[in-house]
């Protein structure tokens, strides 16, 4: 790690190759690099066919308990921090172009560094942190492919910080990644539906208002996505994960007061709601009418929770009588 490197880079940050009034990109790839420790990917061949029997276990006990149909993504990579780093840089450059192409900068040096230091120090707190990530390539052109990412040396850490045993620990994040595929294979009209909304909220932004109801919607339907996934991982399981829930929980509310206040500052908080919030409203409906009932979520557009039934879902299974 050096943090030198890092400052330099983030001071530095350019409007050359790679880079826009509004960021350096190649300059946030150095910064969050250098404050961060790759950590080790020595992987054993037991460890490799842990990872590769996992996503295999995940995805058929996820189509059999969950009542779906969908296949893993074709990409699926274990990762070092750096490699995650650069994965979500190549996402995040996506996501942030329609706010670069049409944004007016008044103070485009002064914006720029500002904006490399955030996104830096985003990735670098992201990257130590993140066990795995399912990637639907929101926002990307073409016909692209999604993606299923590990990253070793968190998952690791993770297990030895919660003292919990790293193998069942490694599988049980296999299957929440692997449930987020499932979602996606299940409702084919999800990407477009996630894409319209976050383009509308974004085009507000560049117009100078806030279009209320697609940042509402986008919410409703991420709470819906994080929170199903929740549920039907544990649901899918074949081991005991009580222990692993509850630690897992407390790690996300969890972390010294630095940790806090970056959660806070990156609105983790919010998302940790969206898990809770999602896993509580599809956990009561798995009960009232079982766990394939709960993926008629996903037959159209129109079956997604409003932000009232998430709350009362009854009110859901009274609409959607799946």
């Amino acid at each position: 790690m050096n943090l030198f490197r890092s400052v330099q880079a983030i001071a530095g940050a350019s409007s050359g190759d790679g880079a826009s009034a509004y960021i350096d990109w190649p300059a946030v790839a150095t910064a969050a690099k250098s404050a961060t420790e790759p950590g080790s990917l020595d992987l054993t061949p037991a460890e490799k066919e842990g990872y590769a029997a996992d996503v295999r276990d995940a995805r058929s006990r996820l189509r059999s308990v969950g009542g779906v149909e969908f296949d893993v993504p074709n990409a699926i990579e274990v990762q070092n921090r750096h490699h995650w780093i650069d994965s979500n840089i190549t996402t995040f450059r996506r996501v942030m172009r329609p706010l670069e192409s049409n944004i007016e900068v008044t103070f485009p040096a002064a914006t720029r560094v500002l904006n490399t230091g955030s996104m830096s120090f985003m990735l670098s707190f992201l990257a130590s942190h993140v066990l795995g990530q399912y990637d639907p390539l929101l926002l990307a052109d073409g016909d692209a492919e999604h993606e299923l990412y590990f990253v070793h040396p968190n998952i690791v850490d993770a297990a030895t910080e919660l003292d919990v045993d790293y193998p069942r620990f490694r599988r049980w994040i296999a299957f929440h990644e692997v449930a987020h595929a499932a979602e996606f294979g299940a409702a084919p009209w999800l990407p477009e539906h996630l894409e319209s909304r976050m383009k509308d909220g974004l085009e507000s932004l560049t117009s100078g208002t806030f279009d209320r109801e697609a940042f509402r919607d986008l919410d409703v339907a991420m709470t819906a996505v994080e929170g199903y996934a929740e549920m039907l991982m544990d649901r899918a399981f074949d081991e005991e994960y009580a222990d692993l829930r509850a630690k897992l929980d407390a790690r996300r509310r969890g972390g010294g007061p630095v940790a806090r206040i970056a959660r806070r500052l990156l609105g983790l908080g919010l998302k940790r709601r969206q898990y809770e919030r999602g896993a509580q409203f599809f956990s009561t409906v798995a009960d009232q009418r079982g766990v394939a009932a709960a993926a008629a979520v996903w037959e159209e557009p129109a079956n997604l929770p409003t932000e009232a039934e998430l709350d009362d879902p009854a009110r859901w299974l009274a609409r959607v009588d799946p």
